[in-house]
């Protein structure tokens, strides 16, 4: 998998504000809308409706474990389009809240190529990746999957991965501290989030102590500070 560079990460007072600052950037006028998964998390529909943008919602096929719906989405897409809406993003939740279902391979490639053929980012929230309880199931990153699948589409297809301390790490939500990484942007949509993001001057010191135990853990042997005696 290719690296990961400290200019495409992006620390956050949690999750729900990186999907603030994706709203922020992307939603120019009220003919611009969001692919939103229904079931949903009703965040992304009331940050959308705050932005002015239109719901453009496809729908999670509960007869296959809450699966996608592939010929679905396709339509929604050409249906938002003859409406004169502009499809800007594609929110994919994955494992599911409300519905907890683990997304397929299939089923993020097929969004991987949906998204590359009808020109949409993918914006992925991840925070419930440690929260998986069936047996046999496996969180699969759409990053993976992106990087996996090899030109056009790891080259070409515009991603935002978010990720959260307060829900797989902790289980507790008012710890805020978050992260997102950005792939496949042009230099001019990075240079805006830095500055949408640089607005909030930094996220919470402890939020970002806790993002960095999140991905950097303890381990034994190892000293995770050095502390002074102070007298």
């Amino acid at each position: 998998m290719s690296d990961s560079t400290a200019d495409n990460i992006y620390l956050t007072n949690g999750a729900s504000e990186a999907v603030r600052l994706c709203y922020s950037a992307l939603l120019r006028n009220s003919n611009d809308g969001i692919l939103i998964p229904i079931p949903q998390y009703p965040l992304y529909s009331a940050l959308l409706t705050l932005n002015g943008g239109e719901l453009l919602p496809y729908y999670l096929d509960e007869s296959k474990n809450w699966g996608l719906d592939v010929e679905g989405l396709h339509d929604k897409v050409r249906e938002a389009k003859s409406l004169g809406f502009c499809p800007r993003a594609m929110v994919v939740i994955n494992p599911g809240n409300p519905t907890g279902q683990i997304m397929s391979r299939e089923d993020l490639e097929s969004i991987v190529r949906i998204c590359h053929d009808e020109n949409i980012m993918i914006m992925a929230d991840e925070v419930y990746q440690e929260n998986i309880y069936k047996e046999g199931k496996e969180f699969i990153s759409l990053r993976r999957v992106l990087h996996e699948m090899g030109s056009p589409y790891s080259e070409e297809v515009e991603l935002i991965s978010m990720n959260s301390v307060s829900k797989g790490m902790l289980g507790e939500c008012g710890l805020r501290g978050g992260y997102m990484e950005t792939k496949n942007l042009s230099s001019r949509a990075e240079q805006i989030f830095y500055k949408l993001k640089s607005i909030e001057l930094c996220s919470n010191t402890i939020g970002q102590v806790a993002v960095d135990l999140m991905v950097d853990p303890p381990v034994d042997g190892r000293e995770t500070a050095e502390c002074n005696e102070i007298y």
